[in-house]
């Protein structure tokens, strides 16, 4: 018989990060009646990750990439191993759910057990992720809705304050209501954030993997965008809790990881958007990198970062704003 659940994290230098993880992971996985597999996929870490997961947790299936591949690309090596195809196809010993989990994670008790309940209880859905809160204990969203013109104001252009304030925790920032999250109940979602999602084999099966295009970034609301459109519903499941301790990874390259994100969100855009849609965003970003330019050149002459970082980011800003 197919095993229960396979986890699977991708790590890029986050070895104690990644060692807590797997500890949560274990811990909750012992009393959770599941038969899982962990999987760790190491994307080249300088830091002796491999060595470290090996002594610390032998019966992780670790899969070395021999390159830093990505978020997208290395969970498919993961995804691969476990018989599922790039394009949509039936993998019929593979296991009933695979759970995709960032190291940055700390799995909270019970967390597992209550995300597969609720993958199979419901029967039309396809993906499930867990309630995220920061390592300080603060709510942090966990389902959105797919990025349209008036997050990208949000993310770019200075605001006043009143309005702000009123308005990203809206709709119109991609965001469902906090009564939502605290009524308890699963609730559906366009997307979820990528820290935490456990998928159904059948879902798996039908939109097939991630776009290996997407280096860092977006690649799961591409995904979502397929397992939806392939007739599958998904849920942020409020009794599962995962503290998410948010982008270590990505810090360690903060210019380059700016140029990920947009080259990222740019392609996305081009999947999704109607050509006048595409132009608008076009015209936003490129506004946008140029007022991020004045926030950085502002920031080194109050001394908030030195001249080598701000030429690096404003260096990143025009390799954005030409694309």
């Amino acid at each position: 018989m197919p095993p229960d659940l396979a986890i699977v994290i991708v790590s890029w230098n986050v070895r104690a990060l990644l060692l807590d993880c797997l500890e949560s992971v274990h811990a909750d996985l012992a009393g959770s009646g599941l038969d899982a597999q962990v999987y760790v996929v190491d994307n080249a870490s300088a830091d002796g990750t491999p060595h470290a997961v090996r002594e610390r947790f032998p019966q992780v299936r670790l899969l070395e990439s021999g390159r830093n591949l990505g978020f997208a690309a290395g969970n498919n090596v993961a995804l691969r191993a476990l018989g599922f195809q790039d394009r949509p196809a039936p993998n019929p010993d593979g296991p009933r759910a695979v759970f995709l989990l960032n190291p940055d994670t700390l799995v909270q008790p019970g967390a597992i057990r209550a995300l597969v309940d609720a993958l199979f209880d419901l029967p039309r859905a396809g993906l499930v992720a867990a309630q995220l809160q920061y390592g300080d204990g603060a709510f942090q969203h966990s389902g959105f809705r797919f990025p349209g013109l008036w997050q990208l104001v949000f993310d770019l252009y200075p605001l006043p304050n009143r309005l702000r304030a009123r308005l990203a925790e809206s709709a119109l920032n991609g965001r469902y209501p906090r009564r939502l999250y605290e009524a308890g109940a699963p609730f559906p979602v366009e997307h979820t954030l990528g820290a935490t999602m456990m998928a159904r084999r059948e879902a798996l099966e039908t939109a097939g993997l991630f776009d290996e295009a997407y280096f860092m970034y977006v690649e799961e609301i591409d995904w979502h965008r397929r397992i939806r459109r392939a007739g599958w519903e998904i849920y942020v499941v409020p009794a599962a809790h995962v503290v998410h301790l948010e982008g270590r990874s990505t810090r360690q390259v903060r210019p380059e990881s700016q140029f990920n994100l947009w080259s990222s969100r740019f392609r996305y855009f081009a999947k999704a958007y109607s050509p006048l849609k595409l132009a608008l965003a076009r015209l936003l970003v490129r506004g946008g990198m140029r007022w991020a330019t004045v926030k950085a050149r502002r920031a080194a002459r109050r001394g908030d970062i030195d001249p080598a970082a701000r030429d690096a980011l404003i260096a990143a800003y025009r390799r954005i704003a030409a694309l």
